[in-house]
């Protein structure tokens, strides 16, 4: 078996704390939600500029990651946009993070904790009103 995680570093990742995503966020950030379009509904970052793009969809086989994920930040976003990157607990949003880096974005923030953590200190939320009459 090779061995992961022997590539050369990529660029430098800055995270930062739910506390300067929300002041970054309530400036000029864009607020990239990676996570699933099932948990974006169930709840979000209250952000003015919002997106939800997930990087890996559930499927039967496990998670995968979206193949398209680059091509559909690139039509919403520019490589000058200035981005937070969040997802539900941190994870998922280092990758998207490291990819957009990659691809020549030039500001781009992972927020660490993600959702659970934004949660966690009270920040506001939206939720998607899935309402069923009985």
């Amino acid at each position: 078996m090779g061995s992961v995680g022997t590539e050369s570093p990529g660029p430098e990742i800055v995270t930062v704390d739910v506390l300067a995503a929300k002041s970054m966020i309530q400036t000029s950030h864009v607020y990239l939600d990676v996570r699933t379009v099932e948990e974006f509904n169930k709840g979000h970052v209250d952000a003015e500029k919002i997106i939800n793009i997930p990087y890996m969809f559930n499927t039967p086989e496990g998670r995968v990651k979206n193949p398209e994920f680059l091509k559909e930040v690139s039509s919403v976003c520019t490589k000058d946009d200035n981005i937070i990157v969040g997802c539900q607990s941190g994870v998922r949003s280092v990758y998207a993070t490291v990819d957009l880096l990659g691809e020549g974005y030039k500001d781009v923030n992972n927020m660490s904790g993600g959702y659970l953590d934004w949660v966690k200190n009270q920040f506001p939320v939206k939720a998607q009103a899935n309402k069923k009459e009985l």
